[in-house]
């Protein structure tokens, strides 16, 4: 994992999109910035973990507005090309898993007042549904514990393939 990213050459409102891409969080993305030259893949995506694991209530909030519901095509404001890649194995098309995951999202919604965040690459629709159905039985605090840590994770997977 050597080799100058990519992120190290970009102009900077060129890095500063590419990073809001991943992470939109603009203390993350100015903190990221601001440690360039990296040199080596290694050092940037250190730089970029320990950034999110301090996201504040207020940046989760405004992180989440830029992902879809799970199950859903992305829309307007979302990261459209990663939010679809990252659901591939959610097949919208299956009407039954389509239902399960549209209740799923709104008992979650009702709960927690956001949308439910999973790390989805890599995962299929059961796992998805299992993911969420564990966390509706989260507190308060763990869940929203467990919803920036999953920010952080989508952000490093969103980075590591971008640079």
């Amino acid at each position: 994992m050597t080799g100058a990213p990519l992120l190290d050459t970009l102009p900077d409102e060129q890095a500063a999109a590419l990073l809001r891409g991943c992470l939109d969080v603009p203390r993350w993305v100015a903190e990221v910035l601001a440690g360039r030259p990296y040199g080596d893949r290694r050092g940037l995506l250190a730089t970029a973990d320990l950034a999110a694991r301090s996201l504040t209530d207020a940046e989760v909030d405004a992180a989440l507005a830029g992902h879809p519901r799970i199950g859903e095509r992305p829309g307007e404001g979302h990261n459209r090309e990663a939010s679809a890649r990252e659901q591939a194995g959610v097949d919208a098309d299956d009407a039954g898993t389509a239902a399960r995951l549209a209740a799923g999202n709104a008992a979650y919604e009702r709960r927690f007042d956001r949308v439910f965040l999973v790390r989805a690459a890599g995962r299929s629709a059961g796992e998805i549904l299992a993911e969420l159905e564990r966390r509706l039985g989260n507190d308060d605090d763990t869940e929203r514990a467990e919803v920036a840590d999953t920010l952080r994770q989508i952000a490093l997977l969103r980075l590591e393939q971008a640079v």
